[in-house]
């Protein structure tokens, strides 16, 4: 399994970026794909999270500012960013892994900086 990342930037406090990342290879269906992140001097964070046709699971730090949603018939994960403020500047990471296997997969990481 490959997961490719796409759409960090950098934005201004109060801007928006999409997320996306494709998995590629022999996906099975029951995954659960997702992003971390990771400051500089931070532990990797959970940012949010879904099950295939589960429901979502957020970090409190963004609970109605970033969206999960996916497109299962694409392997496709997406993170919508809103309202983005300084603090959400970090390195984000696509995650999967399948159910009952304690086996991560990692994208390549997709900066996101975001000024005052």
């Amino acid at each position: 399994v490959q997961l490719q990342a796409y759409g960090g930037g950098s934005v201004q406090a109060g801007g928006s970026l999409r997320l996306s990342c494709v998995a590629s290879g022999r996906i099975f269906s029951a995954n659960v794909m997702g992003w971390y992140r990771q400051a500089p001097g931070n532990q990797r964070e959970l940012v949010a999270a879904m099950p295939r046709g589960g429901v979502a699971t957020y970090a409190d730090s963004v609970k109605g500012r970033f969206t999960i949603s996916r497109d299962n018939a694409k392997n496709t994960v997406y993170l919508q960013v809103n309202s983005l403020k300084p603090e959400d500047t970090a390195v984000y990471y696509c995650h999967m892994k399948y159910l009952g296997v304690s086996y991560d997969y990692w994208g390549q990481g997709t900066q996101v900086t975001v000024s005052s």
